[in-house]
């Protein structure tokens, strides 16, 4: 789970969401080592479903930014890797309005013509909601705005068919992931730490969180390694037992 790849500027606040290029770069040619290929989480259904095996990194960016396609693209062609950016239909070609007092920067997000150029290069368009609300705050008809609205906007700007969601702030329930089934998505990617694995239930999907401070052998623990899956099964055994305890 990739959000921007560039220089962070200066005052920002949550700097470990970005990863500059060179450190992307790296990182690609660490999955490439590993004897990982980058794919879109509309290739990896096969994999997630058990159709086919095989060791895959699923690359996914979040939001939509501009730098994806200026800094990332070009890198993930170099070593022929696709990825899924997720985009906020209603903050096309304008910045971050949900987050930017909060990380007290404004971040361009692509156009409609950058967003081609994005398939052009191979790559996915995923849904990231309508506006990028907390889904689990939302009633039912601003749910289906966000979440149905959102499908009909891409596709109909882009005229192609947009197959999977992620949910904003990875704030979800299981009637929203019904939801987002019901809208005829075919995935929905969550923020849970975790390496997702065939099997899984494709509207829960785990990721990985990739962050300015990974450093490579961090990195490559994350991917290859047991250190997402640990994290996560720790942050599971506290909640339990502080549930256990009220």
């Amino acid at each position: 789970m990739y959000h921007s790849v560039g220089k962070p500027p200066k005052g920002i606040a949550f700097r470990e969401f970005y990863v500059t290029p060179s450190q992307f770069y790296r990182q690609m040619f660490m999955l490439t080592i590993m004897g990982f290929r980058g794919v879109s989480i509309n290739e990896a259904v096969p994999y997630l479903s058990g159709q086919k095996n095989g060791k895959i990194a699923v690359l996914t960016f979040d939001d939509g930014y501009s730098d994806n396609l200026v800094s990332a693209a070009p890198i993930l062609a170099r070593f022929g890797f696709t990825a899924t950016c997720y985009v906020v239909s209603e903050c096309i070609g304008q910045s971050n309005k949900w987050d930017s007092t909060a990380i007290n920067v404004v971040k361009p997000t692509m156009n409609i013509e950058q967003l081609k150029q994005w398939i052009g290069c191979g790559m996915e368009v995923g849904a990231h909601s309508r506006t990028h609300p907390h889904l689990t705050q939302c009633n039912s008809q601003v749910l289906t705005s966000e979440i149905v609205g959102c499908k009909e906007d891409l596709e109909s700007m882009l005229q192609t068919e947009i197959r999977h969601f992620c949910y904003p702030y990875g704030s979800w329930n299981a009637a929203i992931a019904k939801m987002v089934e019901k809208a005829g998505f075919l995935t929905a990617c969550t923020t849970r730490r975790g390496r997702a694995r065939s099997g899984d239930a494709l509207f829960w999907l785990s990721r990985v969180k990739v962050r300015k401070y990974d450093w490579p052998a961090l990195y490559a623990w994350k991917v290859a390694g047991g250190y997402e899956d640990q994290r996560a099964y720790d942050l599971a055994s506290i909640l339990t037992d502080t549930t256990s305890q009220r």
